[in-house]
């Protein structure tokens, strides 16, 4: 009975209906309605997902997400690793490393020349604290000179205390007729002081029969520098090697004695001193430095490392006892294959530069000093320039160019090698990032697309410091072109400085220039402690591994995308206006005038009666 039926269910259908009614209206008036998954997206780069749900078999529903910028932070950015050798190693995960490089040497400059003192009270015990002993007398007088013509960073000296410090542990009277003998060897020449009054110059010296003019030209430049503050200066007497490089190879043993003795404010004895028992350049490495626990190979180069590097503490950069790849890609270490001997004592010589490696005693070259580029028509504002590549010129110095040496690898060689090779890839990071974007790992890039368009690198003129055999080699190996006059070289925006037989002469001019100075060198030089790298200029590995990276950050790709212009004249201002500021004739003359203080109480047989003793 149908009618029946259908009576009977009738009421039950009623109670479906309702409670079906009733949960939607539950559901319509509830505030906890389920939302739609959120993602987050990859805060490195713009991605647009789409998420699609399942209503019924025909009917969906599209919800486009889009990334949450305002909610990311640097600090979910992964950190860059700081290694022991001085080198920042990338973090691909981290940001681009320049950016925290920059960062982090602006906050050191600033600190540092925050922190300087402001009065001689301040600059004693500054010095005191520093040194753990009183300055030298006349220190008073050089304070004097260095606010009277407002030298900067009067505490910034450090230089000079690491390379006299080990002198403090050799007794006195040993002292002077190590000194008396040096005067007396070939390839020196002595300038001082025999009495106050006096005025500075040549004592003696010592050169091969000939060779006079050219290795006293040195000499005349800082007899005439010192003019200015000749007669404030104590009696004195230094040697000082006419030649470009170093030479005075240090013994490891020889002057970890000679500091330990100086900490303990003892001395030790010429004929106390250790045997040395080894040779090469290792023997002025700590026993269980790098260089010594891995067996240096000329004929077998390291490979390039596959990890991504930048300079973050230079002058670690520059010791070959952390940094033995050294050893394989400059001039001043291949000349002399695995190194020669060792001095057996500590000979207290001055040079135009030195190396972590060697005790020569460095001295503020005047080679090379100018005021300013002038006419400043000729160097237009970082922004004018219309040359995009970076520049160099030079001669193929740095090594002899012989069939027995090595001179492939030497640093000038390496270099204009390198930047003309147009077979091959090379891996790049990416400049076209953001502060707060991941680095992301390097690409490859083809050298025959990007070197034209990146670099102007080439050696000057012809071939020289080479032999008969070597020189049409060289000719026919590297590119030669024109010298380039200073008009033509200030239109390049962005500039490179290397080595030669010694430290670069150039700097001063290059750094007072508009241009991004990039620097490669193993030579800590006399203002070291006095500029910051990454706020005045880019420092450079020696083996340029690190240099398409730099140069593509500020200057974007071989199409100029992705670049840090802005920050490039940061540095390139700041460069310029560090020069005309710490790097005048007075700095030079406050440093060489300090130098002279502490190496003439040295050369007292009572050093104490040589110091600057006040009551504060």
């Amino acid at each position: 009975m149908p009618g029946l039926g259908m009576g009977r269910r009738r009421p039950n259908n009623i109670v479906l209906v309702g409670l079906a009614l009733a949960l939607i209206l539950f559901y319509a008036l509830r505030n906890d309605t389920p939302e739609a998954p959120k993602l987050i997206p990859s805060p490195f780069r713009t991605v647009t997902r789409t998420e699609t749900k399942t209503v019924t078999n025909t009917v969906h529903v599209t919800t486009v997400l889009k990334p949450e910028w305002d909610n990311f932070q640097e600090s979910e950015l992964e950190e860059h690793r700081y290694r022991p050798d001085g080198l920042l190693e990338v973090n691909h995960d981290g940001p681009h490393p320049i950016f925290k490089l920059m960062k982090d040497a602006e906050k050191e400059w600033e600190k540092k020349v925050q922190g300087a003192s402001k009065t001689l009270v301040e600059a004693v015990r500054e010095y005191r604290r520093r040194y753990k002993r009183d300055p030298p007398k006349g220190f008073d007088l050089w304070w004097e000179y260095a606010m009277e013509h407002n030298v900067q960073l009067p505490d910034e000296y450090d230089q000079i205390f690491h390379d006299l410090e080990p002198f403090w542990g050799i007794e006195p009277s040993d002292f002077l007729e190590i000194q008396a003998e040096l005067e007396t060897k070939f390839d020196s020449y002595t300038i001082g002081k025999a009495i106050r009054d006096a005025p500075v110059g040549i004592i003696t010296y010592a050169f091969t029969e000939g060779r006079y003019d050219h290795l006293i030209a040195g000499c005349k430049q800082i007899i005439a520098l010192l003019k200015d503050i000749e007669h404030l200066l104590p009696e004195f007497r230094m040697t000082v090697s006419p030649h470009d490089g170093p030479n005075r190879l240090s013994d490891w043993g020889v002057k970890h004695a000679t500091l330990e003795a100086a900490a303990a404010k003892t001395h030790i004895e010429r004929e106390a001193l250790p045997k040395v028992t080894t040779t090469g350049w290792i023997s002025a490495c700590p026993p269980n430095s790098l260089a010594r626990r891995i067996p240096i190979n000329l004929d077998k180069p390291p490979p390039p490392s596959s990890k991504k590097t930048f300079i973050y503490d230079h002058k670690k950069t520059m010791d070959p006892c952390i940094n033995p790849d050294l050893f394989y890609h400059h001039g001043q270490f291949l000349s002399h294959n695995n190194g020669p001997g060792p001095q057996t004592e500590m000979i207290p010589e001055f040079s135009y530069c030195s190396t972590t490696l060697h005790h020569n005693i460095r001295i503020p070259v005047p080679y090379g000093w100018v005021s300013d580029v002038n006419p400043r028509v000729e160097d237009p504002e970082f922004n004018d320039k219309s040359d995009e590549r970076l520049l160099w010129r030079g001669s193929n110095t740095g090594i002899f160019h012989a069939t027995h040496t090595r001179w492939q690898n030497a640093h000038r060689d390496f270099l204009v090698r390198y930047a003309n090779e147009y077979e091959g890839t090379v891996d790049v990071l990416m400049p076209n990032v953001k502060e707060n974007e991941r680095v992301g790992a390097p690409r490859k890039l083809k050298k025959s697309s990007i070197n034209s368009a990146l670099f102007d690198i080439a050696f000057t003129k012809e071939p020289i410091n080479c032999s008969e055999r070597v020189c049409p080699k060289l000719l026919e190996l590297y590119p030669w072109r024109p010298f380039m006059g200073q008009a033509q070289a200030g239109e390049y925006r962005y500039v490179l400085d290397v080595d030669g037989n010694g430290w670069s002469g150039r700097f001063k001019r290059l750094i007072t220039s508009n241009a991004l100075i990039f620097k490669s060198t193993i030579y800590p030089e006399w203002f070291t402690d006095r500029v910051q790298s990454w706020v005045h200029f880019v420092p450079v590995q020696v083996d340029l591994s690190d240099l398409y990276d730099a140069l593509m950050f500020f200057r974007g790709d071989g199409n100029g995308e992705g670049s840090h212009e802005d920050l490039g004249r940061k540095i390139a201002m700041a460069g310029r206006e560090w020069s005309l500021k710490y790097w005048r004739k007075e700095d030079l003359n406050a440093y060489f005038f300090r130098l002279i203080l502490e190496y003439a109480r040295l050369m007292s047989k009572d050093r104490a009666a040589m110091s600057y003793t006040p009551n504060i």
